[in-house]
C-alpha cells in the first residue's frame, strides 16, 4: 500500500469491484435507462406502466430492466402475471440525485 500525502493509506480496488463500479457508470450513461431509475426511484411501477410514462416499447423497457436487475439496480415482484419493479440500492439513488443536482447546479 501506498501512502497518501495525509498519512492514510491507499487502498487498491479489486477486479470484482472495479468491474462492478464500471458497469454501474456503464448503466448511468445511457438516457432510457437513467429515465427508467429515476421513475422507478418515485415508487414501484409495472413494465407496461413504465412503457407508457415513459413512451417507450415494452420490448425496450423490458430490455433496459433486465440489464439494470443483472446489476442488482432494480428489483422486482410479480402479482398475477405483472412484473412490478422499483430500485434495488440507496447508493445508486443517492449517486442519481447528486448527479441530477450537479447538472442542474449553474
Amino acid at each position: 500500500m501506498e501512502e497518501k500525502k495525509n498519512n492514510s493509506p491507499v487502498m487498491e480496488l479489486d477486479e470484482e469491484t472495479l468491474f462492478i463500479v464500471s458497469q454501474t457508470f456503464k448503466a448511468l450513461s445511457d438516457p432510457t435507462r437513467l429515465r427508467i431509475l429515476h421513475l422507478l426511484f418515485q415508487g414501484e411501477h409495472s413494465v407496461n406502466e413504465i412503457a407508457e410514462k415513459l413512451s417507450l416499447l415494452q420490448s425496450t423497457v423490458s430490455h433496459q430492466l433486465r440489464f439494470l436487475k443483472n446489476l442488482r439496480l432494480v428489483k422486482f415482484r410479480r402479482e398475477g402475471t405483472s412484473l412490478y419493479y422499483t430500485h434495488d440500492d440507496e447508493h445508486v439513488i443517492d449517486l442519481l440525485k447528486q448527479s441530477i443536482e450537479h447538472a442542474s447546479h449553474h
